[in-house]
């Protein structure tokens, strides 16, 4: 247990039996009445946002979130199959908790998994990465990089829009937060 001014960003708060991440949080002291702090947090599980404020000083139950690295190593059916890098324990993970990390993740690409009391939460990818475009529609004389942008597919099966003058074949640096296309990759 923990009180409500120990709260922090990436604090994981058990609420009515769910697990809630904290995005942001603020300790506010209004001139009149008591301190509170104000949070924004994400359902663990669920990815669903909400705003919730606290009283100053109120007990909180923290849960215990054990994050470590491990290597993805292939899909099992529906499930992925990660490789704890420390300890070479696989563990098996349903689609539901990867998520939209499946678009970005390759076989041998290292990720954090997050777990709490040995049941993964959600999987944290690096801020970005390099794929390569599987297919785009050509490019015609006269695009410019100032230009449009055109649907690209990913070699993970991910689509994106890219600038119009990058062909099939090309690696470019993808967000993995947002998505978007960042840049060129030459080797």
């Amino acid at each position: 247990m923990a009180t409500s001014n120990d709260i922090k960003n990436g604090t994981v708060l058990r609420i009515d039996g769910n697990l809630w991440s904290v995005i942001e949080f603020q300790h506010v002291k209004p001139g009149k009445g008591g301190a509170f702090v104000r949070t924004k947090m994400k359902n663990v599980l669920s990815g669903k946002v909400v705003d919730k404020t606290f009283n100053a000083g109120i007990k909180v139950e923290t849960a215990n979130v054990d994050r470590r690295d491990f290597q993805y190593l292939y899909m099992d059916g529906e499930d992925f199959v990660f490789m704890d890098t420390d300890t070479y324990d696989q563990v098996n993970v349903s689609s539901a908790t990867v998520g939209d990390a499946k678009d970005y993740m390759l076989e041998g690409m290292n990720v954090m998994l997050a777990s709490n009391d040995g049941t993964p939460l959600y999987i944290e990818l690096p801020t970005s990465v390099v794929l390569q475009i599987t297919y785009t529609e050509p490019g015609l004389q006269g695009d410019r990089s100032t230009g449009g942008t055109k649907p690209a597919t990913l070699e993970t099966g991910a689509e994106i829009q890219v600038p119009l003058f990058l062909e099939q074949g090309v690696k470019v640096k993808v967000d993995t937060r947002t998505g978007d296309y960042l840049g060129r990759v030459t080797d």
